[in-house]
């Protein structure tokens, strides 16, 4: 089942850029090991959902995945072959605005060649370039 808002304030978004780095949830929180995006851009729905199943398939019910992005922007396109005019199109698909140093997922209570392995085959499903990261030892 994809991700998507309940209801939103607003149907139609601006395309908007992304600049600069991360400030938020650019830090591995919950689990041992994460995927940090290295580029900025869009991960689309359906992209975030096939990343956590081949992660998920891969560790078998060793250790858990956490998303940590979620799609709040509708994307709108026009059909094809439409005139110009007749205004904006319909909200087609949902995508997470993504900045460089974004957490994507978190694994947690597993091996770290497991971990590893399992984020490889997520990183496969993205359309932008991501590294894994582990948790910073605490001070």
């Amino acid at each position: 089942m994809a991700l998507m808002p309940k209801r939103v304030k607003h149907r139609k978004v601006h395309k908007g850029r992304v600049r600069r780095n991360a400030t938020r949830g650019n830090y591995v929180a919950f689990g041992e090991y994460g995927l940090m995006c290295l580029q900025g851009g869009w991960i689309t729905a359906r992209q975030i959902e096939a990343g956590r199943i081949a992660a998920n398939h891969f560790l078998g019910g060793e250790g858990k995945v956490r998303i940590r992005v979620f799609p709040h922007k509708p994307v709108s396109k026009k059909p094809a072959e439409t005139r110009m005019g007749k205004g904006k199109g319909e909200p087609e698909f949902w995508v997470a605005v993504v900045r460089p140093g974004t957490i994507i997922y978190e694994i947690q209570g597993a091996q770290e060649l497991s971990a590893k392995t399992a984020l490889n085959r997520a990183a496969h499903k993205m359309p932008i370039r991501v590294k894994m990261v582990s948790r910073r030892p605490k001070v």
